[in-house]
Formats: structure tokens, C-alpha cells, sequence
């Protein structure tokens, strides 16, 4: 007896199962994206100490430490210790302020440069690209630094201006940038109306890409609250009161870096944008910038991490630091 014939499978189901069969192949290969973009290293430069030293010549300094202070006040508990080399005079000093859930503690490094080039920068395994990333305090230790604070992540993103230690490193001008100038001066720019050839030949030393600015003039900046850094995929929000990284203008050569614990209520709850340029703004800052916080903010000094990152002392890796050598 002859067997039946196949049946054909109905459109429909065939389509179903096409659909399914496309759905299944493009998560895949949006994974396998996702995965090449933010995950798997990509490096551009391999040897950057190697790279950099053909261009420009490294300054090293001779270091004195100093002592230790406590205060107290109505409304904070602060802790300083000194430090003097022949590059910088470095105050660090640690603030706590509040009480219970509203509590907050944070860390000022307050910097007279003795030249603005004594402020550097390095890169996570001393290479430049994306995805590439080492612990703060390995990085500064690596580089011989008696202190330093995390950078800006330019490793999470494709864009921005990345200039180091005066060497042009990435020119896709896309935000509102920090640039520390030769001469010890520090300005707020945009991006997207110059280039990074530009900026060397006008003598800047570094540049920072994340932001927004905090403070223009002593005074806060309107909306810093709703600003967003980044829109690309695994980007995260940075509203709310969450740990913070910040660089502050004094005066020429004078910067404040502040650093703020959060996400551990009853020790340190974070700060909103406006409550941490409400800080630059007490210790004197006429200008002040965001840089990556989170789980990136690490403050190290003297060998040591000076703060308590997401109050369980255990850093997460980033791609880039300032730091001041010892």
C-alpha cells in the first residue's frame, strides 16, 4: 500500500517558525555584539608608557610627608593628613556629614601643583582602547603615584576627545569636556567645536569626556540633575544620590578633587549632581566637573584606598586615572 504524501506545512507555521528562527539568530548576534563592544578588550595602543615616552619626557619629584589633623564641627567630622614633593603640596582630608539613613561621607584632596604637568594620567594595563580596565589603586601603583582618583572611563565609550599627558589619543568630539591646560589653567569646553589637534597646539595637557559641569563662575549649574552622559547600550542613570567623582578649579594650579561613598545608607548615602556641586562650591571651587562615578570612584593616597567604594572596599575596575606621582 503506498504511503501517504508529506502534507506541506501550512504557511502560517512556516512563517512562525521563520520568524522564531530570525528572532533566535539576531539575539544572537546582538549578544555577540554587545559582548565585542563592552566586554571583550580591544587594544589600540599596547604600550602606552613606551608610546608616550617617545613624545614627551616624564618629570619625576623628590617627596616629604607631613602630618595628620582631626576637627570636628556642628555639622561634620573631618580628618586631614599632608603631604609636600617637589611637584604638589596634596591635603587629603575625609568629611562626614549628617546622621542615620542621611548620612554622607566623602574625601577632598585639595592640590597645589608646583606645574600644571605634574598632574598625569595612565591607562589600565598601560594600554589604550575600549574595555580595557585595572583596579584605581593598581593603576596608580603601577605608575608610581602617591595619589590618584579614578578618570573618566574613556574605555566604556567610542567617542569623545582623549588627550593625556599632552598626547592626542581619541578626536570624536560628542559632550561638554574638561581640558587642564600647560599653563595651570582649567576649563569647561565643547567638544563638537574644536578638535583635539587644536587644543595641544593651544597648549592643553589632558582632557576629561564625561561631565556635566557642576559649577561655572562659583555658581551651580541649572538642570545637572536630568543630564545624561552617555545613551548607548549598558549605559546607566546618574540622577539620584549615588557615589560621585568630581575635579574643582581654585585658582591656577589649585584643584580640589572630591570623592563620595554612597549607595551604603548609615554610613554614606551618595549625593545628588546638585548636592555634590553644592560641595565643590563650600570648598572653593569657581569651576567643577563630574567625572565617572558609581563603583568607579576610588580616591588612593600614599599607598593606600582612602575611601570605602560602595561601602565594601573592594574597587571596581576602570580605564583610566589622574594621579600626581610620589
Amino acid at each position: 500500500m503506498p504511503r501517504n504524501p508529506r502534507r506541506p506545512r501550512p504557511p502560517a507555521r512556516r512563517a512562525l517558525i521563520a520568524g522564531v528562527l530570525t528572532v533566535a539568530l539576531t539575539a544572537v548576534g546582538a549578544s555577540a555584539w554587545a559582548l565585542d563592544r563592552y566586554v571583550i578588550e580591544h587594544v589600540e595602543i599596547s604600550d602606552v608608557s613606551a608610546y608616550e615616552a617617545s613624545l614627551s619626557a616624564t618629570p619625576t619629584s623628590d617627596a616629604t610627608t607631613g602630618s595628620t589633623t582631626s576637627s570636628s564641627t556642628s555639622d561634620a567630622v573631618v580628618t586631614a593628613t599632608s603631604y609636600e614633593s617637589d611637584g604638589a603640596a596634596i591635603t587629603i582630608s575625609t568629611v562626614t556629614t549628617g546622621t542615620g539613613s542621611s548620612t554622607v561621607t566623602y574625601y577632598v584632596a585639595d592640590v597645589v601643583l608646583s606645574d600644571a604637568t605634574s598632574l598625569r594620567s595612565a591607562f589600565a594595563q598601560d594600554a589604550f582602547g575600549l574595555n580595557i580596565t585595572e583596579n584605581t589603586s593598581d593603576i596608580a601603583a603601577d605608575n608610581g603615584a602617591v595619589f590618584a582618583i579614578n578618570g573618566d572611563y574613556y574605555g566604556f565609550r567610542d567617542t569623545g576627545i582623549v588627550i593625556r599627558d599632552g598626547v592626542v589619543y581619541r578626536d570624536e568630539g560628542a559632550r561638554e569636556g574638561l581640558a587642564f591646560y600647560r599653563d595651570g589653567t582649567v576649563e569647561v569646553y565643547d567638544e563638537t567645536t574644536t578638535t583635539a589637534a587644536q587644543l595641544v597646539a593651544d597648549g592643553v595637557w589632558n582632557t576629561l569626556s564625561f561631565g556635566p559641569a557642576l559649577l561655572e563662575g562659583g555658581q551651580v549649574v541649572d538642570g545637572i540633575d536630568s543630564v545624561e552622559v552617555d545613551t548607548n547600550v549598558g549605559n546607566h542613570s546618574i540622577q539620584g544620590a549615588q557615589p560621585r567623582t568630581a575635579v574643582g578649579v581654585i585658582d591656577s594650579n589649585h584643584l580640589v578633587f572630591v570623592v563620595v561613598d554612597g549607595r551604603s545608607p548609615g554610613y554614606s548615602a551618595g549625593v545628588t549632581m546638585t548636592g555634590l556641586a553644592e560641595i565643590m562650591q563650600g570648598l572653593g571651587a569657581t569651576t567643577a566637573y563630574n567625572i565617572d562615578g558609581g563603583g568607579s570612584s576610588t580616591m588612593y593616597f600614599d599607598g593606600e584606598v582612602v575611601n570605602n567604594p560602595l561601602g565594601k572596599g573592594q574597587e571596581r575596575g576602570t580605564s583610566d586615572i589622574l594621579y600626581i606621582a610620589g
